[in-house]
This record gives structure tokens, sequence and C-alpha cells, in this order.
């Protein structure tokens, strides 16, 4: 029984890049061998083990064979006479098709070293076309490795071509997609993700509400500037999101965003922050060309007349992609002045002024809108 290092863990060695997570496969077991050392078996699809102290997941060298539609549609099959290279072939790119043993030793049998100083993203073999999800994986080490010059090899991007064509890729579920998406946002260049997707065709079919926005230019390059100072996926994907308001109106913007978020099983902290980000973006951007009435509605609709903390990701994304008007406060502090302005109100002296039910909302609100325009002037 032999244990390697596999996979990402062997890329980002070589990379000279930190590694977030160590992955093994083990050659030569059975899950008999493993169980009797210590190790504890998770999952009942693959055979996957977790070491007994370090908690690393260890995986019987396997093979996997086409049996259906998807993603899961294989048949895997773990034996002690699966070889490391029949295992190493099984996976998506090159580069991340090597092992290394604990002495340190490479086994490179695909050429992933070659591809990595040619910063090339390269299939392994044909059967790549077999598994759809492997569209959104090379799409997100593009959104990963861009900065560093890595492209998709055209042969690469030919197969995924191909599985569009051919409707491999329709059977994406909808919680694989939004899993890749979600951490592709994460990506140093995450727009790099989107653009992929669309290069291949498989944006059409997996987020066709997107196509109309990435053929703007104003998307690419906000979400590039924001992406050097924000990290939060759900304010990446609201800037590129914010692009639908350029276009349409408020309620059909809204709608697009309601149907991506369906159609992706978006979570809920991701689609709202977008439709604000499309209602009242512009708002933030440019606080004293819009009336007090669309500063309130911002205010309340964000939650930052209960919590200032509840404008930050608005700002964040102000400050990251709207150059600042000469002689204006930045919009943090304009809105903390407002915010600060509100809280004058007391609610309790209207109460004792007479002020009671729909009057007093009536008699807060005109207040509101009165220190706000103060405020903007």
């Amino acid at each position: 029984m032999k244990s390697y290092l596999v996979g990402g863990a062997v890329r980002d060695k070589l990379l000279n890049i930190p590694v977030k997570d160590r992955d093994w496969v083990v050659v030569g077991a059975t899950p008999e061998v493993l169980l009797a050392s210590g190790y504890s078996q998770v999952g009942a699809d693959f055979p996957v083990f977790l070491h007994p102290q370090t908690k690393e997941e260890y995986a019987l060298a396997r093979t996997e064979r086409k049996k259906g539609k998807g993603y899961k549609g294989f048949e895997c099959h773990a034996a002690p006479d699966v070889t490391l290279e029949d295992d190493l072939r099984r996976r998506d790119l090159t580069i991340n098709a090597m092992a290394m043993d604990k002495n340190g030793n490479i086994t490179d049998p695909f050429q992933g070293q070659t591809d990595l100083q040619n910063r090339i993203l390269r299939h392994v073999s044909e059967a790549f076309i077999e598994d759809p999800l492997r569209i959104l994986r090379v799409a997100r080490f593009a959104a990963r490795f861009h900065h560093l010059g890595f492209t998709v090899a055209d042969e690469t991007m030919a197969l995924m071509k191909e599985m569009v064509d051919t409707g491999e890729a329709d059977h994406l579920v909808p919680e694989r997609v939004w899993q890749e998406t979600c951490r592709a946002l994460g990506e140093p260049s995450p727009e790099v993700y989107f653009i992929t997707l669309a290069a291949c065709g498989a944006l059409a079919v997996t987020m066709p509400e997107l196509l109309g926005i990435i053929n703007e230019p104003d998307w690419e390059r906000d979400l590039i500037l924001a992406s050097k100072t924000i990290s939060s996926p759900e304010s990446r994907l609201a800037i590129i999101l914010y692009q639908f308001s350029k276009q349409l109106e408020p309620e059909a913007a809204t709608a697009q965003i309601e149907q991506l978020a369906a159609r992706i099983k978006m979570p809920k902290v991701f689609q709202k922050r977008a439709e604000l980000c499309c209602r009242f973006q512009d708002v933030v951007n440019r606080p004293t060309q819009h009336a007090p009435e669309q500063l309130l509605a911002f205010l309340t609709s964000s939650g930052a007349l209960k919590s200032p903390d509840n404008l930050k990701p608005f700002i964040e994304i102000s400050l990251a992609v709207q150059a600042p008007e000469p002689d204006q406060l930045s919009p943090e502090d304009f809105f903390a002045n407002i915010l600060e302005a509100l809280r004058q109100i007391d609610p309790k002296t209207l109460l004792r002024e007479g002020f009671k039910g729909k009057a007093l909302g009536a008699e807060i609100e005109r207040q509101q809108l009165t220190l706000i325009a103060q405020c903007i002037r």
C-alpha cells in the first residue's frame, strides 16, 4: 500500500503558492485495510477515508466508466490493481493530474509540469467530454490563474464547445452551477469565468440572462476594478447584475435577477444585494443628484436606518468603481452625515406632541425628508 499527494496540492506546491487542501490517493489497498488502520470512511459513492490523526482525505485509486448522462452518470471501480496512472488519467486537467510521494518525487504521466511552465489549462484525455461539470471547473481555474498568465488550450476549448453542441452541458444541475459560480466569484479574476463560459457557449445554457450583460464593456471594467479591493462574492455578483439597471426599467431589471436566481438556486443574500444594487447603486454613487425620497428609500430598503453596517457593501462598490466627484464628500461621509442628522428625530417626543398611528409615521417621514434635503444642500 502506497499513498501519494495528488491534485491541487501538488499543482500549487509547484507554482509556489500556498497549499490550502491536501488530498491523497492510496494505491494497493482495500477499504478493509484502511478501516483496520484506523481510517474512517466518509460518503457512500466513493471510497474516501479520513486519516485518523490529520483528518485529511485519502481516496482509494479508482477508475470511472461513463454509464449515464451528466456528472453523476459514472460507475467507479476501486481495487488494489488500479494503478496510480489509472487514477490520474480520470482527472480533468493535466496540471491537476500529478502526484507526489512522501519523498517529494513527482509522478507526471500527462506532462502537467510542462503545461504549468507554459501556463496552459489542458484536458488529460478525451474522456474530458464525459463530465459537463468540467466546463465549469475549467472556467473557474481560468479565473483563478488568469493573473499568472494561464489560458485555456484551444483543443480543450474545442471539447467544451462540443459538450455544449451535443447537449451534454444541458445536464448541469442548478446546485453545481451555483457552487462553481460562487467559488469563481472569489477568484482573483472572476470576470474570466463568465467570459470563458460565454466563449464555449455554456453561458447560454447555464445563465442565459447574462448574455446581454457580457456584451457591455462596463461590467468587465467595473468587476476588474472592484476585485482589487472587494473580496465578497455577494458584492462581486451585484456589480455584474447592476448592469441590468443600465439596460432595463427597475421592475424589468429586478425580474431578470429573480429569474436568474431561480434558475441557479442563488441564495437569498446574493439575490437581495444584487437587487438593491440594481435599484440604488446609482443613488450611492451620486447621492446629491437624487431626490430625498430616493435616498430615504435606499436607507430603508438596505436596513441602514437600523444598522449603518448595512451601508458598507454599497459604499465599497461605489469607492471601487466610481471616481469621486471634485469638491464632494465621499459617499461614506455623505451618508454618515445623513444618518447622524436622522438621529435627531425622537418618536417619543412626537408621541407627546399628539402624533399617533399613521400620523406618527407620516411626521417621521416628513422630518426625515427635510433633514436629508438639508444634507443634500
